[in-house]
């Protein structure tokens, strides 16, 4: 009759229900990536690899966690998961060129470490700002449930992690929807230097589950029985009844952050305690205790292991070093998208532009039954704006999402979305509230397609814009912000019929939009508007009139400034708004400015730092041969938007535009 518990120093081994065949091959799992890790810690001192984040003292987690789950689960791993990226089996030389910044790797010499994720062996990594990924797990399992999918998604944190908000927010969204996501704590005791106990007052991690409504365990991290069945139980409890779940493993990580920093902030004492409780020598000798595992069966396993190690590793050193070409890397920030106008009807009803999105969402709804809307209030209450009235009764509660107030973790949840196959659109309340999401939007969102050609089929749609006394916090026209970030595109419409072809156009693409939707101009500006469903492409303005003197470049509320002024005025002008700003269409800018001699380009944004000036220096480098006058922007005052409606006229560049205008006409 075989033992059923083993204490091997500190840690009590069950062996119950594995049989010695399986509790073998967990030790060649967990084996390998700390035979692995002791070769990479020789090639960093030999200055053949560039950077490590050593898990040696953390494997039975990685091991014991991705093996309790099954291979069509997304796992969601940290940079010292070895363990999770060698027990789906990914080729070993794949690893290594991806280490080593060559084409074979995951993100073509693009990012390094386990920055990457690969839809094969469903695996999403981190970025360096860790937190989004809680998120994006929360996106990824939201996909199972919608798509009546019994699975789980696992994602990795540290207890560093746990201080930041994108933490707190994927718990509380997660515990909200009842998502099925296994949340993986590795309390290693620091975060880089600073002790747990600066980083969290309560005991225990798990304890902050309770804060959530969530189930929540200790499990101990260095004995790989008990992460492995502990986890495996748990996973199909949450099969069967999907709920979030806090999982806090004890552990310690021997080595430092990074190798460069070491580790001497560590207490003597510390590192002699958990060495003595190492998760692969405590396991070693619990099966050798066992009669399980024999000196010559290890010796062949070692011989085995690392002569893959060697032959994996000269095909990534032999691989050449990684080249690429600006048409090439240009070609990979955004994906491909076949565009395919739809035209629209010819019966059209006079509307709002307003009433434009809210019908053009509507039908991109119905004409997209994997595209799910989320956003504060959006449901019952119709938005704040009114834009989603309705679209509860039409379409449920799965796909027309209330949120908590927590931008971050949303928009991560929409990348997860699109990892999973869906399309999402985000309302934010007011586009200055993209600030509390900024990270993901500009490191996630945008990054992903070029990192490792995941897309991220989101719009963003961003009510902003001043004009309407709402103060600095709700009237900020911000899309300069985004401009200048590759990855991203960005539409501001200024007209009904624009509004709803665009955003059609928008939820096709299959690349992050942020969609700007001035508040003034929602039920101020009248339409006729096709009723049917209908596309226009990015990328190409608008000439609004046709003139010979000057050539007024704009969008949203500063379009409909110069109409005003060049019908009042009776100005020969090309007004032309752009709709687009990322694809922006230069040729219909510099195609003006060589026709009239004469440029004026007017945003409300702020002036400095404002896209009128990457669209001066554009036209000064293309076509200054052609100008009679020196090129004016024109943008709101360097200050914040105020309240006061005074105030808020002053800091508008709209009482100043006739008198630039005759500027530049009179030069």
């Amino acid at each position: 009759m075989r033992t059923v518990n083993t204490s091997v120093g500190s840690i009590i081994y069950n062996r119950e229900n594995y049989t010695n065949k399986e509790l073998i091959a967990l030790y060649k799992l967990i084996l390998k990536p700390r035979l692995i890790e002791e070769k990479m810690l020789i090639l960093l001192r030999q200055g053949k690899i560039s950077k490590w984040f050593s898990g040696i003292g953390q494997e039975a987690i990685s091991v014991g966690v991705t093996n309790a789950i099954n291979f069509d689960e997304y796992i969601l791993p940290m940079h010292r998961n070895l363990g999770v990226f060698t027990s789906r089996n990914i080729p070993l030389f794949k690893l290594f060129s991806q280490w080593q910044g060559k084409k074979a790797g995951f993100t073509k010499g693009r990012d390094r470490s386990f920055h990457f994720g690969t839809k094969e062996y469903k695996i999403v990594g981190m970025i360096s700002h860790l937190g989004p990924q809680l998120g994006v797990a929360n996106g990824i399992a939201l996909g199972d449930l919608l798509n009546k999918e019994s699975k789980v998604t696992t994602v990795f944190s540290g207890d560093g992690g746990t201080s930041e908000g994108d933490f707190h927010e994927a718990l509380n969204v997660a515990a909200v929807w009842s998502l099925p996501v296994l949340f993986i704590v590795e309390n290693n005791g620091y975060g880089l230097s600073t002790p747990s106990s600066q980083q969290f007052k309560c005991e225990n991690i798990a304890d902050k589950g309770i804060g959530y409504g969530m189930e929540s365990h200790i499990i101990n991290g260095n004995n790989i029985l008990e992460v492995h069945s502990k986890v495996s139980e748990i996973a199909k409890s949450v099969r069967e009844n999907p709920r979030p779940v806090l999982l806090e493993f004890k552990t310690f990580r021997m080595r430092g952050h990074e190798e460069a920093s070491g580790n001497k902030y560590v207490p003597t004492e510390l590192l002699e305690k958990w060495a003595f409780n190492d998760p692969v020598t405590n396991y070693q000798d619990f099966l050798r205790k066992e009669n399980i595992l024999t000196e010559a069966m290890e010796v062949l396993m070692k011989q085995e292991i690392a002569s893959e190690i060697n032959e994996h590793l000269k095909i990534a050193f032999d691989e050449e070093e990684t080249c690429s070409s600006i048409e090439d890397e240009l070609a990979d920030v955004y994906e491909h998208v076949n565009y395919i106008e739809k035209k629209p009807s010819t019966k059209t009803s006079n509307i709002r532009l307003v009433d434009a999105i809210s019908q053009g969402l509507k039908q991109s709804m119905e004409r997209f039954n994997k595209l799910i809307v989320m956003g504060q209030d959006i449901a019952d209450y119709g938005g704040v704006f009114k834009i989603t009235e309705g679209f509860l009764e039409q379409f449920g509660e799965e796909r027309v999402r209330n949120t908590p107030i927590c931008e971050s973790t949303i928009i991560e949840s929409a990348f997860g979305l699109s990892i999973n196959g869906y399309k999402s659109v985000v309302e934010l309340q007011f586009s200055d509230f993209i600030t509390s999401g900024f990270n993901p939007v500009i490191n996630l969102l945008a990054k992903s397609y070029y990192r490792w050609n995941q897309n991220s089929n989101i719009v963003l749609r961003m009510p902003c814009g001043a004009d309407v006394g709402a103060g600095p916090f709700h009237s900020q026209t911000n899309e300069a912000w985004f401009t200048k970030t590759p990855g991203l595109k960005v539409v501001y419409p200024a007209f009904p019929y624009d509004a709803k072809g665009l955003l059609a156009t928008a939820i096709e693409d299959t690349n992050p939009i942020l969609f700007f939707e001035h508040k003034a101009l929602y039920r101020t500006i009248y339409q006729d508007v096709p009723d049917d469903y209908y596309t226009i492409p990015f990328g190409k303005a608008s000439i609004l009139t046709a003139g010979f003197d000057i050539s007024i470049i704009t969008y949203g509320a500063g379009v409909h400034w110069a109409l005003k002024e060049v019908k009042e005025h009776q100005i020969s002008a090309d007004i032309i708004d752009l709709r687009t700003l990322q694809p922006l269409d230069t040729e219909a800018i510099y195609k003006s400015v060589k026709k009239t001699g004469r440029v004026l380009i007017l945003h409300e944004d702020t002036l400095f730092g404002g896209i009128a000036s990457d669209i001066s220096a554009l036209i000064s480098e293309n076509c200054f041969e052609y100008l009679d006058a020196p090129i004016k922007r024109v943008g709101s005052i360097e200050t914040p938007i105020p309240f006061a409606k005074n105030l808020e006229q002053l800091f508008l560049p709209k009482s100043k535009l006739y008198t630039e205008i005759l500027n530049v006409l009179e030069y």
